[in-house]
């Protein structure tokens, strides 16, 4: 389990992945999570998770360089779900995974983030945005009744790294 951005958007993965700044990635997100997001915006054509790496955690803050500390939250979230060692072993694994030394955004991936949702809302219209701290491949969806939080573009850039909340879908206008 790790953070992952999901993205509910009108564009095609081919157009959100030519917007994406260097180091972030777009990859489809699997099926269950796809009807939850089109549910949420109709209007969507694809859903995928915007990721560094193999997941979503730098976009929600800076990794920090003792692995230990920089994990510590991951490993509290793992023990109050019961995961057993060999579970929280391959989640913190997969939260390991990733080009090494990690690529970084000279502003910050908050700031990479909010540019990169103003262009694709300049292009594409309003788009759908979710954070969740999650297995990458989980077969049951998230809640669908959360009426999603509008935010303008100019609010998205004035918060850059602070206009997301876990588990509250956000839609960007």
């Amino acid at each position: 389990m790790c953070y992952f951005l999901s993205i509910a958007s009108p564009l095609t993965l081919s157009e959100i992945r030519s917007m994406l700044p260097a180091g972030l990635t777009a990859d489809l997100a699997p099926s269950v999570e796809r009807t939850l997001m089109i549910r949420l915006h109709p209007s969507a054509k694809t859903v995928a998770h915007l990721l560094v790496g193999a997941c979503s955690c730098d976009l929600v803050r800076p990794r920090l360089k003792n692995s230990l500390e920089d994990e510590r939250e991951h490993r509290d979230r793992y023990r109050r779900r019961q995961l057993s060692r060999s579970d929280m072993i391959r989640q913190l694994e997969r939260h390991r995974r990733g080009p090494l030394p990690r690529p970084e955004h000279p502003g910050g991936w908050g700031t990479a983030l909010a540019g990169f949702v103003a262009e694709h809302a300049r292009n594409a219209g309003p788009t759908l945005y979710r954070l969740e701290f999650a297995p990458p491949d989980r077969s049951v969806p998230g809640s669908v009744d959360i009426e999603p939080v509008r935010r303008s573009v100019e609010e998205v850039r004035a918060a850059a790294g602070q206009w997301l909340t876990e588990d509250q879908p956000v839609l960007v206008i």
